[in-house]
C-alpha cells in the first residue's frame, strides 16, 4: 500500500502536470501557427526577391494578403457559426497553417502566393484566438495563470527555430521553394504534437462565460484601438528587417542571424512583461513595451549599423509578443460577455493594422527607396497606442 501511494502522484501534482502539458501544447501550437505560419515569410523573403525578382510592393502585397486572411479568420472566430468545437477550430487552424506553409514551395505566381498567404493568415488567426480563449481560462481555472508565459513563448520559439532552419538550408544552397517546404514539414509534425497535448477538457473551461455578447466600454474600446495601432506599428519592421539587412552591404553579414536574434528576444519576453505588469499594472506595462518597441522601429530605419540592427531586433522582438499577451490578457479581464468574442475583436483590429503596414511601406519604398517615413509613422502609432491604454 505504501509503495502504491508513492507511485500515484497526488491530485494537485497531477493537475499541475496536466496544465503544464496543455501549456506546452499551446506553445507548440503558437510556434506552428504564428511563429512559422506567419513569420517565416520574413527570413524567406530575401531569397524570393533575389530569385523571383519581386518588387517591394509585391512583397508587401503578399504580406498584406496574409494579414487580410488573419483579419477574416479573426472575424470568423468572433461568430458563433463555426462548425465544430473550439478545440476542433484550433486544430483545424493548425492543420491549415501547416498545409499552406508547405504549399508555398509548389507555386511561383503572385495570385497563388496571395491566395495561399491569405488562407494561411486565416488559419493563424484561428490558432491565436482559440488557443488564447481555451488555454488562458483553462490555466486560470487550474490555478496556474503564470503558465501563460510558457504558452506565448511559442511564437518566439517558432520564429527562432524557423530562422535557424532557413539559415542552415540557405547556407547549404537551397532555394526559396525548399525553404517553404521544409518549414511546412516541421509545421506538420508540430501540429500533430500540439493536438496530442491540448486536452479535450480545455474546451469546457470557458463554457460558463460564453454565449453573451461582449459589452464594449470606454477602457475596452481604447484597448482595441491601441491593439490595432500596435499591429500597424510593429509589422513594417517585422516584415522587412531581414530584407533591409541584405540590401545594405555594410551589415549584410548579419542576415543569417538577425531573425534568430529577433526570435530569441521574443521567446522569454512574455515572462518579462508579465513580471513588470505585476508591479506596474497591465496598462502601464503595455505602454512601456509600446514605447520600447517604437525605439526599435526607428532604429531599424535610421541606424543602419550592427548596433542599430541589434537594437531593432531586440526592442521589437522583445516586445511584440509581450504586447500581444498583455493585450489579450487585459481584454479578457475587461470582457463582460464572451471572452472569445472580445479576443476576436482585438485580433481583428490587430489584423487591420497589419494589412495597412506592409502595403504602405512597400509603396513608399518603391517611390523613395527607403523605409524611414513608414517606420517613423509606425513609431508614432505605437506612441499613440501607449497613450490610449493609459487614458
Amino acid at each position: 500500500m505504501t509503495q502504491l501511494s508513492r507511485e500515484i502522484p497526488p491530485p494537485r501534482a497531477t493537475a499541475e502536470h496536466g496544465t503544464l502539458v496543455a501549456a506546452l501544447g499551446g506553445l507548440i501550437g503558437l510556434a506552428v501557427g504564428i511563429g512559422i505560419g506567419r513569420f517565416v515569410y520574413t527570413p524567406i523573403l530575401p531569397a524570393m526577391v533575389a530569385e523571383l525578382g519581386l518588387s517591394k510592393l509585391s512583397a508587401g502585397l503578399i504580406a498584406s494578403a496574409n494579414f487580410a486572411g488573419y483579419l477574416v479568420g479573426a472575424l470568423l472566430a468572433a461568430t458563433s457559426g463555426l462548425w465544430g468545437s473550439r478545440r476542433f477550430c484550433l486544430l483545424a487552424g493548425l492543420g491549415g497553417s501547416a498545409a499552406t506553409t508547405a504549399a508555398m514551395g509548389f507555386v511561383q505566381t503572385m495570385p497563388a502566393f496571395i491566395a495561399l498567404r491569405f488562407l494561411g493568415g486565416a488559419a493563424s488567426a484561428l490558432v491565436l484566438v482559440f488557443t488564447s480563449a481555451l488555454l488562458l481560462d483553462f490555466m486560470t481555472a487550474r490555478g496556474r495563470p503564470s503558465f501563460n508565459a510558457v504558452l506565448f513563448a511559442g511564437v518566439g520559439v517558432g520564429i527562432a527555430g524557423s530562422a535557424v532552419l532557413v539559415s542552415l538550408l540557405s547556407a547549404a544552397g537551397q532555394g526559396w521553394s525548399m525553404l517553404w517546404l521544409a518549414s511546412g514539414l516541421v509545421s506538420v509534425f508540430g501540429a500533430f504534437a500540439a493536438a496530442q497535448m491540448i486536452p479535450a477538457e480545455a474546451a469546457t473551461a470557458t463554457a460558463e462565460r460564453s454565449g453573451s455578447a461582449p459589452v464594449i466600454g470606454r477602457r475596452l474600446l481604447c484597448l482595441i484601438i491601441a491593439y490595432g495601432l500596435f499591429g500597424f506599428g510593429y509589422i513594417i519592421t517585422a516584415t522587412f528587417l531581414v530584407a533591409l539587412v541584405r540590401e545594405n552591404p555594410d551589415i549584410r553579414r548579419l542576415e543569417p542571424v538577425v531573425w534568430v536574434i529577433f526570435g530569441f528576444a521574443a521567446a522569454p519576453s512574455v515572462g518579462l512583461w508579465n513580471w513588470l505588469a505585476g508591479r506596474l499594472s497591465i496598462p502601464r506595462a503595455f505602454a512601456l513595451a509600446a514605447l520600447v518597441e517604437a525605439v526599435g522601429v526607428v532604429a531599424s530605419a535610421v541606424w543602419p549599423t550592427y548596433v542599430g540592427v541589434f537594437v531593432a531586433s531586440v526592442c521589437v522582438g522583445g516586445t511584440f509578443m509581450g504586447l500581444t499577451a498583455l493585450g489579450l490578457i487585459r481584454g479578457r479581464e475587461l470582457a463582460q460577455g464572451d471572452p472569445r468574442q472580445v479576443l476576436a475583436l482585438m485580433t481583428s483590429a490587430f489584423g487591420l493594422g497589419q494589412i495597412l503596414g506592409p502595403s504602405f511601406a512597400g509603396f513608399v519604398f518603391d517611390h523613395l527607396s527607403n523605409l524611414t517615413i513608414p517606420s517613423l509613422a509606425a513609431a508614432a502609432a505605437l506612441a499613440v497606442a501607449a497613450a490610449l491604454v493609459l487614458t
